[in-house]
């Protein structure tokens, strides 16, 4: 599986409405103990993070993760915008994840997510 397949992938784990299938996305990909940091929350392991993305489904339900932007990596880092979309069609501002993965580029090993665009400043 490619890198970008598995990105895919999980942001579809994110986007299912169904537990089950929330659980067979993301479960392939997820590291044992890996780690999941937003502004809103750190969860260890998959049952933490499945039980967070259960809540926003809950709050937002139809509501969808869907990648913006290449997915670029090196050195077992990568980086990818998404966007989350209501079932009316509307999103807030869009997001970054940094993901870190395994040795084989198989499995998510740490994700860290940020909330809107980047803040230029001149100095």
């Amino acid at each position: 599986m490619s890198f970008t397949l598995l990105v895919d992938t999980y942001c579809a784990a994110w986007s299912s409405e169904s537990a089950e299938q929330r659980r067979a996305l993301l479960l392939p990909l997820w590291s044992d103990g890996a780690t999941y940091t937003d502004p809103t929350v750190h969860a260890e392991g998959a049952e933490e993070l499945l039980a967070h993305i259960e809540g926003i489904q809950a709050r937002h339900p139809g509501a969808r993760i869907l990648r913006t932007s290449n997915v670029d990596i090196h050195h077992g880092v990568a980086r990818f915008a998404w966007k989350f979309v209501m079932p009316d069609g509307t999103s807030p501002p869009e997001g970054l994840d940094i993901a870190f993965i395994d040795a084989d580029q198989k499995r998510i090993t740490r994700i860290i997510g940020f909330f809107g665009s980047l803040v230029t400043s001149v100095v």
